[in-house]
């Protein structure tokens, strides 16, 4: 033990002398500063007592959220399953950890802070305690034992022979001077234990504080074993091995990324679209504006993200997890439109007329390839085995329709282009033409190459050959006067109104063929998506039983029913029909005239089979009014309403235009 070279002697206490009082104070300082060093020292080991009973709970705590991953369920988290049985057994070695260190706070609590607190309390709190006694009997022995030696020092010689007040103040002093001399001694003891007490103290906490470590780490030893070298071992390679995963991958999104970088700023631009317009899609997606309406003649253009799904389109808003329909494309319709001097506008149309909607692609190339998209849906090829090979043959056929007959190979022989003949109610919707017989006809014999197309209805189709006569004579199968139109309506027994669009019309070289209309209709369609010709008028296709009007919003056309010769409805796509107006020419002097067809192609709102069907009767009321009792046994067979008026087809909402309504659906008798 080290030696103690400086202590106040106890002897020194009585004399109270200037050297032993300024001893006294070095031992009073060096008391004050252990009991300052003593508190800090206490609050350091308590901090250590604190974390390490935070580690415990953290631990703890560790350990559970170690087993919560697997409860998750994270949406990406397929192939976690090692990740997961990793995580349980650290969970589970974390567990056994929390108890070491559990252990380890109460061992800290025992050998490291409470004998440093034990040492304050007792020693420190006892040296302070004689220290205040000490300054008290300091601070009141002048007082006493100067009275005490005033009284004795004032007893006159006179009176040294009386012995009992002599006696009395010599005990006087003597009191005051033994009392002053036990706090003395007392308070002398106190400093001179401390010196041996504060090296025990200072000791005593950190011996514990190590065993308490070395208990731990012997103990943790044996848990983290042999048995767990293997187990850390493959957690280190799994980890060394997604991260080597994770540096390829890195590497592969900087190269990446420096491409994507590197490419013109043209990329950026909205209109700059240097890839060409993919007319084959049936799926697309991308933001696209909408018109909403927010009042009676007040518009609000949103931008949101559109796409396809099947024959739906489908519109996500921002923020919304996931998207929803906001129409069916099935056999809808879609044009361009001018709508609020906007570029790129388009717009959807339902089957039934009722619901529309105009959308802004913000480039041309994504305007015409969202037209060709929800062109394609709606011809449903999505439904087919093979839809992209499909739609690419489409666009091939598209593109051969506009090509010269010479510079594509001919159809093959016996291929399948299968008629429709039987028409609803039982009647022959082409009864004014004859049926295909042997094998399908080649383009060039229905319509020559190179014929013109032409996709308004100012004029027929027939006077583009018209005008290449030397001295011919134009006629007009529209061109009837108004009384021509008036008295054909008055004899009329069948009047039914259809909504349409009209599409093309072209010269043809013949008009007893249901092909001629179907090649029509393939070249038609295929001009208007080659063009990027999307816009056309709805108008209104009244048949009677005497002609054919087309009412178009600035005028109207009419054809004679006799000249109508060939009518059917598309194959495939059944709001598709057409037919072909046969012409006369009698510039040549011929008696009988040069006989020349012109095809129409138009889509409807309803199916083109009632179209069709409505044509055909009204041939056969056309042929019945020839003989009265004909008429009379059509009319017997044909149902009639209440009122005398042949009922057609069922009604539908979508039929009735200009708020006919019912009536549209009749004919009047």
């Amino acid at each position: 033990m080290p030696a103690v070279h400086h202590k106040l002697l106890l002897e020194d206490a009585l004399q109270d002398s200037p050297q032993t009082r300024s001893l006294l104070s070095v031992f009073e300082e060096d008391a004050g500063m252990l009991t300052d060093y003593t508190n800090q020292l206490l609050q350091s080991m308590q901090r250590v007592f604190g974390a390490q009973s935070e580690m415990g709970l953290a631990t703890e705590q560790l350990s559970k959220q170690l087993l919560e991953y697997e409860k998750k369920n994270f949406a990406l988290g397929k192939g976690d399953e090692e990740v997961i049985t990793t995580l349980q057994s650290f969970a589970k070695t974390v567990g056994e950890l929390n108890s070491l260190h559990s252990e380890l706070a109460n061992q800290m609590a025992d050998s490291m802070v409470f004998p440093l607190i034990q040492f304050r309390e007792k020693d420190l709190t006892a040296m302070a305690c004689s220290y205040y006694l000490i300054l008290m009997s300091i601070l009141s022995f002048p007082t006493e034992h100067e009275a005490a030696m005033v009284k004795y020092s004032r007893l006159p010689k006179k009176k040294e022979n009386e012995k009992v007040l002599k006696a009395d103040l010599v005990k006087e002093v003597a009191y005051t001077r033994r009392k002053q001399h036990q706090a003395s001694l007392q308070y002398y003891c106190a400093l001179n234990a401390l010196q041996y007490r504060k090296r025990v103290a200072m000791l005593e906490p950190m011996l514990g504080y190590t065993q308490a470590q070395i208990s731990f780490f012997k103990k943790g030893i044996e848990l983290v074993s042999k048995k767990m070298d293997s187990f850390l071992n493959s957690v280190s390679k799994m980890t060394q091995s997604i991260q080597a995963q994770l540096d390829v991958e890195a590497e592969a999104m900087r190269v990446s990324q420096r491409e994507l970088l590197s490419v013109e700023d043209t990329v950026y631009m909205p209109d700059k679209d240097a890839e060409p317009v993919n007319r084959t899609l049936i799926q697309k997606a991308g933001y696209l504006n909408i018109r909403n309406k927010t009042g009676l003649v007040t518009t609000a253009w949103d931008r949101l993200y559109f796409f396809t799904q099947g024959g739906n389109l489908m519109c996500q808003p921002r923020g919304a997890v996931a998207g929803g329909m906001v129409l069916d494309l099935d056999n809808s319709s879609v044009m361009a439109v001018d709508c609020e001097d906007r570029r790129y506008c388009f717009q959807i149309t339902s089957p039934s007329g009722k619901t529309s909607m105009i959308l802004q692609a913000e480039s041309k190339r994504e305007y015409e390839e969202w037209i060709c998209t929800v062109n394609n849906i709606s011809r449903q090829i999505y439904l087919t085995d093979n839809p992209e090979a499909v739609a690419i043959r489409l666009n091939q056929s598209a593109i051969q329709a506009v090509t010269p007959i010479t510079s594509f190979e001919k159809r093959q022989e016996g291929s399948p282009n299968p008629d429709r003949s039987a028409k609803p109610g039982g009647i022959n919707a082409t009864s004014g033409g004859s049926q295909k017989t042997g094998s399908a006809p080649e383009p060039e014999d229905l319509i020559a190459p190179g014929t013109p197309i032409q996709f308004d209805i100012m004029l027929p189709a027939s006077e583009f050959l018209d005008q290449n006569r030397a001295g011919g004579r134009r006629t007009n199968p529209f061109g009837e006067t108004d009384d021509d139109c008036s008295s054909g309506s008055d004899d009329s027994l069948l009047q039914q109104v259809f909504a349409v669009r009209f599409l093309g019309s072209m010269a043809v070289r013949c008009g007893n063929n249901q092909e001629v209309i179907y090649e029509a209709m393939r070249q038609v369609l295929a001009a208007r998506a080659i063009h990027n010709i999307f816009r056309t008028t709805e108008s209104h296709l009244m048949i009677t039983s005497s002609s054919l009007r087309l009412i178009d919003p600035i005028t109207k056309y009419l054809f004679q029913l006799g000249e109508v010769c060939q009518f059917v409805a598309h194959q495939e796509n059944g709001r598709l029909m057409g037919f072909v107006v046969e012409s006369k020419d009698w510039s040549d002097g011929d008696e009988e005239g040069e006989s020349s067809f012109s095809a129409f192609i138009f889509e409807s709102n309803t199916e083109g089979e009632k179209i069709c069907y409505t044509i055909s009767l009204a041939k056969d009321i056309t042929e019945a009014k020839k003989d009265p009792e004909a008429l009379a046994q059509l009319m017997k067979n044909m149902p009639l309403t209440n009122d005398g008026k042949f009922l057609l087809l069922e009604p539908e909402a979508d039929n009735t235009t200009n708020g006919a309504g019912q009536e549209d659906l009749e004919s009047e008798a």
